[in-house]
């Protein structure tokens, strides 16, 4: 599958309130509205990618426009944000001035899991089918997703570099663990004093953070930007501190109900699910659709390499939307 076309890809920008925390969400595609007041002219799927942590929609940017274009521009390819991971336009805050609390700790992981579950049932009908792209800890969130609404109508989840078991135990969670979990209000204050410099000066030393790259995605530069915002810092730092917490055995029964439906794609040199946790999910699943990199794509692959993984999963695809 390629670009039908060569004009720009039509890109929607929203932020809204989903369980009473900001939301930033990007929506690839001439469909804005798949609620289910909308027209007959429904879409049949919609592409839902869920991210990791830092979890900011503008990281996904590059890849959603390529994704589209990858699907001949068919089907709508929409990202969320994280609850509260994004630093919200002028005149909104982080969270909804209202009496009413809709969901109990929504920044910790478990109110991630039911913030995406309220989008989808307050913004997509349920006519339309899924296709959920995950991330990281997007995948633990995906495979909650799928067990608590068995309802809904997933035809694919695709599970890259997924952070699904013992992510204490992985040596990138060995080193980050003390930090988050005991550490992590001492960075409040460096970012806070760095939040009051000039945009230009931001950009400059997130691009100095990131020089040992050959390439990168000018539109992670822009959106790591957000990152000297200290509400939305701390909002990833809670939410990780959790992940290390909470994410530790491999949720196999899910799998396994599941498995027909299930993508995993591990890469060979990722520290956060290094090489012997596809091994043992290959061994404990061997008819499963498990999948090791063979181009050395970094976990965090959307800083360089979204066109890469957006060609490579439209060909994954293939198959399942000829059969649409």
């Amino acid at each position: 599958m390629r670009s039908s076309s060569e004009e720009p890809v039509p890109l929607h920008e929203e932020f809204i309130y989903c369980c009473g925390a900001a939301t930033h969400v990007l929506k690839c595609g001439p469909w804005k509205d798949l609620s289910k007041d909308e027209s007959k002219n429904l879409p049949r799927l919609l592409f839902m990618i869920i991210p990791g942590n830092p979890g900011l929609a503008g990281y996904y940017r590059t890849f959603i426009q390529a994704l589209y274009c990858g699907l001949n521009q068919q089907y709508p390819v929409w990202v969320v944000s994280h609850a509260g991971h994004c630093k919200p336009p002028s005149g909104m805050e982080m969270i909804e001035d209202t009496d009413i609390k809709e969901l109990e700790d929504v920044f910790g992981l478990n109110g991630q899991v039911e913030h995406k579950l309220n989008f989808l049932k307050k913004n997509v009908s349920k006519d339309i089918k899924l296709v959920l792209i995950a991330h990281s800890i997007g995948c633990y969130i995906t495979l909650e997703m799928m067990k608590r609404a068995s309802e809904l109508q997933v035809l694919r989840s695709v599970l890259l570099f997924p952070t699904i078991e013992r992510m204490a135990q992985s040596p990138q969670g060995k080193l980050m663990t003390p930090l988050l979990c005991k550490l992590r209000y001492v960075l409040y204050m460096p970012v806070y004093l760095l939040s009051f410099l000039p945009e230009g000066v931001k950009a400059s030393l997130v691009r100095f953070a990131l020089r040992g790259m050959k390439t990168c995605d000018e539109s992670s530069i822009t959106t790591s930007v957000n990152l000297f915002s200290v509400d939305c810092i701390a909002n990833i730092l809670y939410m990780a501190s959790q992940e290390m917490m909470k994410v530790v055995e491999r949720d196999s029964t899910t799998i396994k109900q599941n498995l027909k439906k299930l993508i995993f794609y591990y890469g060979t040199g990722d520290s956060w699910c290094p090489q012997h946790y596809y091994d043992e999910i290959k061994m404990d699943f061997p008819d499963g659709d498990i999948r090791l990199c063979e181009k050395g794509l970094r976990h965090a692959f959307v800083l360089d390499a979204s066109k890469e993984m957006a060609a490579m999963i439209t060909d994954w695809l293939r198959d399942d939307l000829t059969k649409l």
